[in-house]
């Protein structure tokens, strides 16, 4: 094999950090270890070496930063939660009436999990044991994505335009987006109805339980 062809193979190898480049460096660990969730589409495939060979550090490098592979996955997937909240919110923002808003909240909320599989998966989806305690309970209930969720759901029924403790209709609302969102990911092949239509069906109908009648 010549030469050229054995960097190819394994790219040299970068210079040790400098004091204070240890951040820059965990970005980059997560920016590569993203872009390798995102290829794969799976995260079996985004094993530590490959993350170390694309950022061009040593395996124990990564150990510096991540106490194990799980710990990485779940910092990859915390920028997909962030992601997340901004999409819902934007599409939130295009509707006054709040019950309107709500529902393009849900349909953004569908969609984006859709788009994010295996991200999602890894979120939503895992076992409790594969899951950080934190990640099952405290980063999910203090995130911006539940909290926003929680304030436009207040705001709903402070405006008298559905009814119910904002806390359990937010749980509601939330289990009825996820629902659809994981079934869709674990089971591609059901015949599933055109789904913009039907996630526009399934949130309208979660909604109609709560909307406020005069």
């Amino acid at each position: 094999m010549s030469a050229g062809a054995t960097k190819a193979m394994h790219p040299p190898r970068r210079a040790r950090a400098r004091r204070g480049e240890g951040e820059k460096l965990r970005t980059q660990i997560v920016d590569a270890a993203s872009r390798l969730l995102v290829e794969t589409g799976d995260e079996d495939a985004v094993s530590i070496r490959a993350v170390a060979d694309a950022v061009g550090v040593t395996p124990p490098s990564i150990y510096l930063h991540f106490a194990d592979k799980n710990e990485l996955i779940f910092a990859v997937c915390e920028r997909y939660f962030d992601e997340l909240d901004r999409v819902t919110t934007a599409a939130a923002a295009e509707a006054d009436d709040p019950v309107e808003s709500l529902i393009l909240r849900g349909r953004a909320y569908v969609k984006f999990g859709l788009g994010n599989p295996e991200p999602y998966r890894v979120l939503f989806m895992r076992k409790p044991t594969d899951t950080p305690i934190t990640f099952q309970y405290e980063k999910i209930m203090s995130s911006s994505a539940f909290g926003h969720l929680r304030d436009a759901v207040a705001g709903a029924v402070e405006a008298g335009r559905i009814e119910g403790d904002p806390m359990l209709v937010s749980l509601y609302l939330w289990s009825v987006v996820h629902g659809i969102t994981s079934l869709v990911i674990s089971k591609p092949s059901f015949p599933w109805p055109e789904i913009d239509g039907l996630i526009d069906d399934i949130v309208r109908s979660a909604l109609f339980g709560v909307i406020r009648r005069v």
